[in-house]
């Protein structure tokens, strides 16, 4: 049960990310200074974790036995590239667009991770994902506003850095699944992450360390980014999912767009209908059914099973 709540926290964490950037745009600061900092500071977090847990944990030894080689840490590193363009794409989109619509467009991995494992692996798709797909097509429609004429205008520019997000999202999800598992989480983590850092440095200058801005006020909204952003959700997802199973842990995730919309609606006070909370309700039925589905199957299975016995 405890585990459960492991991933619910870090999915809820990931929910809290778009509030945080779109208060710390109205402090006048800009994208280059949110990725910048965040990707400093959750790094420098997540190598003391590495350390600490390495020179402490009862499990060192069996840790340090893994050697980790230069192949691995240069493949993991270009995986954490991807989770870096997702966070610069998705926080640049947050200058355009709602942080409640911004989500949602995030959110459009789900369908976009389907269409990849099928192209990948040259497998149709079951019936149950496309079922689910087709709810989530429902869900996400009446989630944006659109349909009840909610958003007067659209950002074709926040549209489209929200959508290419999505796609480098799950395009991280689909590598770092397959790369370097045998790696400890916790130094898988901190390597992609450091990826993820030398891209953001490289695109946008750390001109916050030396301009003032990290006295100005940039220095909370750093370290509550690297936080909930970089330490929490990997750190929880290595202790949880392992334990849930990656199926029941994809339906936990699903707290992520409730809680952004929720709390661009209680701090931001942006406006969300009730045709909004509908589609968010349903879109969280469409990532949840497939899982549902097969849990069904396999409950019936053993329901046979029994009976025959």
């Amino acid at each position: 049960m405890k585990y459960m709540w492991f991933v619910l926290a870090g999915a809820c964490s990931f929910g809290l990310l778009s509030t945080f950037v779109k208060e710390a745009y109205a402090s006048g600061f800009k994208v280059s200074d949110v990725v910048g900092s965040q990707n400093l500071f959750g790094v420098m977090m997540l190598w003391i974790l590495v350390f600490v847990t390495t020179r402490f944990s009862k499990q060192s030894a069996a840790t340090q036995s893994v050697q980790v080689t230069w192949r691995q840490v240069l493949t993991l590193m270009a995986v954490g590239t991807t989770t870096g363009l997702t966070g610069m794409l998705y926080y640049a989109a947050l200058q355009y667009i709602s942080a409640s619509f911004a989500i949602i467009l995030l959110f459009q991995f789900t369908w976009m991770g389907i269409l990849l494992e099928a192209i990948a692996e040259r497998k149709r798709p079951g019936k149950e994902k496309l079922i689910s797909l087709s709810i989530l097509f429902a869900g996400i429609t009446m989630a944006s506003g659109y349909l009840g004429g909610e958003q007067e205008a659209v950002s074709w520019i926040g549209v489209a850095l929200g959508l290419m997000s999505a796609v480098t999202y799950a395009f991280f999800i689909w590598f770092s699944g397959k790369t370097a598992r045998q790696v400890e989480p916790i130094t898988r983590s901190a390597i992609m992450l450091s990826g993820s850092f030398i891209l953001a440095m490289l695109l946008f200058p750390p001109h916050f360390l030396v301009n003032g801005s990290l006295h100005e006020g940039l220095l909370p909204w750093g370290l509550l980014l690297a936080l909930f952003g970089i330490v929490i959700p990997p750190l929880f997802y290595a202790i949880g999912v392992p334990r849930i199973g990656g199926g029941f842990a994809t339906i936990l995730s699903a707290a992520e767009l409730p809680t952004a919309v929720m709390m661009s609606y209680v701090i931001l006070n942006e406006s969300v209908s009730w045709l909004q909370w509908v589609g968010i309700g349903v879109t969280m039925l469409g990532i949840a059914l497939p899982e549902l589905m097969k849990r069904k199957k396999s409950l019936a299975k053993i329901v046979e099973a029994l009976a025959e016995s």
